[in-house]
């Protein structure tokens, strides 16, 4: 068996997955409330110590372990992916009905065809109906949403203000407040599930926010990546998808033509 060759395969595709991560948060560097992604790389023995337990081996699972491949317990794998929820800048633009949310833990509840979704993109417009929608025409819920159902609604040519505990106003006259819910988890259990949303496991994991300065009327929040680093880290990758390339070549040519040749010319 060529545990070498195995082992920087295993490696190989590991950085793989993490160019993967590295590329798309380039991609969303200009992603309204865009949070960037980031893998965390162990090795496959400290996975195994987490999950042997669990694995359905009868007798002692501890003891069956043991006769894993010892060579292949340090093979490089991504053993956490994690959502970095830090703020991104604010950015000026004037428009009303761009709302940035100053809290990291705060979020506007989306309706969409899958389900209330949870969203910190605070780009909004109007349809066809004067109700309050995302860029992709799905309506944000107002306060009041889970007692009345009701889509939050824009009289048509009203002057509108919002404040920063979500109250609407049309014209001076106060017509509702947009939901701002607050995630009660740890954040980073959070899932994305494209179009800057985040799926909610549990309703009852979100709740309403109470009075209180979580919003800035006519900005957005830009993405937190930072360019820079991520151009770092993908050189950093391509190296080593680069090395761990050779390495396969090595084992796989040089050491087998040795160990042939080595075969052919011995005497009995």
């Amino acid at each position: 068996m060529q545990n070498g060759y195995y082992q920087a395969t295993g490696a190989m595709v590991t950085q793989f997955n993490r160019l993967n991560t590295i590329s798309n948060n380039l991609a969303n560097t200009n992603t309204t409330a865009f949070k960037s992604d980031h893998v965390i790389i162990g090795d496959f023995l400290s996975v195994l110590k987490q999950q042997r337990d669990k694995l359905p081996i009868q007798n002692n699972t501890k003891e069956a372990a043991k006769f894993i491949n010892r060579s292949l317990d340090r093979v490089p794998k991504i053993v956490r992916n994690y959502i970095d929820f830090s703020m991104g800048a604010m950015r000026k633009t004037g428009n009303p009905l761009d709302i940035a949310l100053k809290r990291n833990d705060r979020f506007f509840l989306v309706k969409t065809p899958s389900g209330i979704k949870m969203t910190q993109n605070g780009e909004f417009l109007l349809n066809s109906k004067g109700e309050l929608v995302t860029k992709q025409g799905f309506n944000i819920l107002g306060a009041d949403y889970f007692k009345t159902h009701r889509p939050l609604s824009i009289p048509s040519g009203a002057s509108i203000t919002i404040s920063g505990n979500g109250n609407i106003y049309a014209n001076h006259n106060e017509i509702g407040r947009i939901y701002i819910a607050k995630y009660n988890n740890n954040i980073s259990n959070l899932k994305k599930d494209g179009n800057s949303l985040y799926n909610i496991d549990n309703i009852n994991d979100i709740s309403l926010s109470g009075t209180g300065n979580y919003i800035a009327e006519g900005y957005l929040q830009t993405s937190n990546v930072n360019p820079v680093k991520e151009m770092v880290a993908l050189i950093q990758t391509n190296r080593l998808v680069e090395m761990y390339q050779k390495v396969m070549s090595s084992q796989m040519n040089d050491l087998n033509n040795d160990a042939i040749n080595k075969l052919a010319n011995t005497r009995a």
